[in-house]
């Protein structure tokens, strides 16, 4: 009769509770996770709440300003005022056309548009563009884009002023003793352009030269001074513009500090007997 031997057992018990050791460790992990996401969630849209309040008061939500300017690619926003449906539509369209106009003629480097403290400008270069060199009457093949470019000025109420500007070589002519007549006179030509061959109103336009007193980039080399030798055209903003603009700032500022200004205070206890 056979015998089977009996081994004893040899391996160690197996804990079948490991796995929750595992387990808890991410539940916690994603639950912190996820409440990092929550309180961003938070913080970004009230931030982003208040700062469509503020953007929307300052321009006005159902009135039409602050078109937006195509420029290199990017999109600048100036406050014009309030414009009516008519002048919005109007001003829109030349925008569009002026940037057109620019990519088919391939004149980026040449007209270019910006925003600063004094409003919009835009820049037209002057070298084989406007004039030529040395010169201050307006090329003939220039005309269709500052046809464009009144299009652009025709519906705002704005004040415009037209700055001449030099690059830092001397100029010494019968015509010109010095850049401050040259700068001069080509702003002067373009604002004659403008009131005299597009029939836009005089009293709102003003002409200055600043020979090369503000150069856009240093004139180290012959391609800044290109740039620099460039008539402005700046659409200016009036003072309510400029006011309306320094609150807007004043209130993203603020929001940017206090971004939930309409969350409800803690709860005080009021006084009173029983």
């Amino acid at each position: 009769m056979s015998r089977t031997r009996q081994f004893p057992e040899t391996r160690e018990p197996h804990n079948l509770e490991r796995w929750l050791l595992t387990y808890a460790d991410m539940i916690t992990l994603l639950t912190a996770f996820f409440l990092l996401l929550y309180s961003m969630s938070v913080v970004s849209r009230g931030k982003f709440t208040q700062l469509v309040r503020s953007v929307r008061s300052g321009f006005g939500a159902e009135r039409l300003s602050g078109p937006h300017i195509l420029n290199g690619g990017g999109q600048h926003v100036t406050s014009f005022g309030s414009l009516n449906a008519r002048e919005h539509r109007e001003y829109e369209q030349a925008m569009r056309n002026l940037g057109s106009f620019v990519e088919q003629q391939n004149l980026r480097g040449k007209v270019g548009v910006r925003s600063d403290e004094r409003g919009l400008v835009i820049s037209l270069v002057s070298d084989d563009l406007l004039f030529r060199r040395g010169q201050a009457g307006l090329r003939p093949e220039v005309e269709p884009l500052l046809r464009r470019v009144a299009q652009v000025i025709r519906p705002l109420p704005n004040q415009i002023q037209i700055e001449g500007h030099t690059c830092d070589l001397p100029i010494r002519t019968a015509q010109f003793p010095s850049n401050w007549e040259l700068s001069t006179m080509r702003a002067g030509t373009v604002l004659r352009y403008f009131t005299e061959r597009m029939g836009l109103r005089r009293q709102r336009f003003i002409a200055a030269g600043y020979a090369d007193t503000r150069p856009l980039v240093a004139n180290t080399d012959e391609n800044n001074r290109a740039r620099n030798r460039r008539v402005d055209i700046v659409i200016v903003k009036s003072e309510a513009q400029r006011q309306a603009d320094a609150a807007r700032q004043a209130e993203v500022q603020r929001i940017l500090v206090n971004p939930d200004p309409d969350a409800a205070a803690p709860d005080r206890p009021t006084s009173g007997g029983p």
